[in-house]
């Protein structure tokens, strides 16, 4: 009976696959700076379900390759978040459809 509510590397897989899919849609469809990074965040967060898990699951210290992630995350977040504030700056828009007019 234990076994039937293990969880298992399966499961993590699956809900990595969830995470990543609805990122790469809300990157693909918004045109709104601020989602697109959020839906980048959750890009990064689903490969870091995938360390977890196969580290876990092999021996392999997965998680120290998540924190590398995490840590390219936040930096990502300093950086994009910069640019939003100077594209609204020049702009008022966040819009991504107005950034070609900031070309010289």
């Amino acid at each position: 009976m234990n076994a039937f509510w293990e969880v298992g590397t399966n499961h993590y897989l699956l809900l990595s696959l969830a995470l990543f899919a609805i990122g790469l849609v809300g990157v693909a469809s918004r045109r709104n700076l601020i989602t697109v990074l959020m839906s980048i965040e959750l890009i990064l967060n689903a490969v870091n379900i995938n360390l977890v898990a196969f580290g876990a699951n092999s021996g392999i210290a997965g998680q120290v390759f998540a924190l590398f992630v995490i840590a390219v995350a936040a930096a990502e977040v300093g950086v994009g978040l910069a640019i939003v504030l100077l594209i609204y700056r020049n702009l008022r828009s966040p819009d991504l459809d107005h950034v070609d007019q900031l070309k010289g």
